[in-house]
């Protein structure tokens, strides 16, 4: 595992340089890029737990414990935080309703098994079988179905709180659109903050939590439970959420690689065993799954600082603040509006990540095979289509994620058989600039 050297002077960084993985600035300075990092990621992996009901502290510490051992598991060469996966919040939702904390939990750890599994083909045999098991349509189409098919849940949020939820929302796409650089970024962080205050002078505000609460002390914890009756149904929810992994944990090794060395997309399969391994370890003691985190990309393109060192300080303050029950109580007393607000814009966030993904890959929506691989999973989720047999019942994500899968394999299949044209040609052929293209 190699030991950072010191990038020029350790103060500065020249114009047009970066800080490799296996560099780092002087201590001072990487402890305050690693606190950077810290603020960054908070936004987004405090809301995973606040919405779903699991202890924010513990998330928080495993979430600090998980990058961590992503970067041992990488063996230090892959800059990361990992922090709490919005593809979860679906799956953990349904199943906390229908089976219990103890069986989201088991989900949670059934993903974390399959992620590193397939780190371990992936180590092994490359990446060419999931771009060919996944093409864009396919990805885009599972990603967005995720988000989308959490809108009824952001609705019931809002009509709890109309008027923060209101201000809480306009607040997030006002800063998004008002603020440069690394403000413009946690958005939704600041959106949070602004709803939190007005409600506090509304008075809808329970402090009571707060006041009781430690200064220090132990996060909750809470065994996977494989036993509970139910189980097994919720499971099967939780599987479509590998494929989200995947593509997000492949997406952040090609942007390090892209923005380092092409020697990163080395480390894929580790990434994704060591993503496996944090989200598997996180499930069975009651913390929410992880995922590598695209807000911390932003901060190491902004500030050119790609140091893992930085993300060793992340993971230790994250720890430490994790071991403060009084900071947890502060985002569990977060109302419904807020979350209402941040979770209309949250979810449909997700759902564009999806579309993007069909964007930058020119996916030709004239072919039918595309058309209905994309149209009917995404009602399908949006509807919340589900099927049972006893007490087994699979959902609208596990629905929506086979049909795009077999309607896209099964329908390429027969329109090439039959040369019809139906099939997915490739990308379309680009003429002049797409939107969003470099002029």
């Amino acid at each position: 595992m190699p030991i950072w050297k010191l990038h020029g002077n350790g103060r500065t960084v020249a114009p047009g340089a970066v800080v490799r993985p296996d560099e780092r600035l002087n201590w001072p300075a990487t402890i305050a890029i690693g606190a950077q990092h810290v603020v960054a990621m908070f936004g987004a992996t405090f809301l995973v737990p606040t919405i779903t009901g699991f202890p924010v502290s513990t998330t928080l510490l495993f979430s600090g414990i998980g990058t961590l051992l992503f970067l041992v598991i990488t063996k230090n060469k892959l800059p990361s935080y990992l922090g709490s996966s919005f593809a979860f919040i679906a799956p953990v939702t349904a199943a906390t309703a229908s089976a219990g904390m103890g069986s989201a939990l088991a989900g949670i750890v059934a993903v974390g098994i399959l992620l590193a599994l397939v780190g371990v083909v992936v180590q092994v045999a490359g990446l060419g079988w999931i771009d060919r098991l996944m093409p864009p349509v396919v990805a885009g189409a599972i990603v967005a179905l995720i988000g989308f098919n959490l809108a009824p849940a952001a609705w019931g949020n809002f009509q709890q709180g109309p008027v923060v939820a209101g201000i809480t929302l306009e607040s997030i796409i006002l800063f998004s659109v008002l603020f440069r650089g690394f403000l413009g970024r946690i958005s939704i962080f600041l959106g949070v903050v602004v709803g939190y205050v007005t409600a506090a002078v509304l008075g809808q505000l329970d402090f009571s939590s707060v006041a009781d609460a430690a200064w220090v002390g132990l996060p909750t914890f809470e065994l996977a439970n494989f036993t509970e009756p139910g189980t097994w149904s919720a499971i099967a929810m939780f599987l479509p959420v590998v494929l989200v992994l995947i593509a997000e944990n492949v997406g952040h090794v090609r942007g390090v690689a892209t923005m380092t060395d092409a020697s990163a997309n080395r480390s894929t399969g580790r990434a994704l065993i060591a993503d496996g391994v944090s989200t598997t370890v996180a499930g069975m003691f009651g913390g929410s799954g992880t995922t590598t985190y695209g807000e911390n990309i932003g901060v190491m393109a902004a500030t050119r600082v790609y140091s893992t060192a930085a993300y060793w300080v992340a993971g230790v303050v994250a720890v430490l603040l994790s071991l403060s029950p009084k900071v947890g109580a502060v985002f569990n007393s977060i109302p419904a509006g807020v979350l209402g607000g941040a979770t209309t814009a949250l979810y449909g966030l997700i759902g564009i990540i999806g579309i993007k993904i069909w964007v930058d890959n020119r996916v030709d929506f004239s072919r039918p095979v595309n058309q209905y691989t994309a149209a009917v999973a995404l009602v399908m989720a949006v509807a919340g289509f589900t099927m049972s047999w006893g007490a087994f019942e699979l959902g609208a994500i596990v629905l929506a994620s086979a049909a795009a899968l077999v309607i896209y394999h099964l329908g390429n299949a027969i329109a090439r058989w039959r040369k019809t044209g139906a099939d997915d040609g490739g990308p379309i052929p680009a003429v002049g600039p797409l939107g969003g293209d470099p002029t």
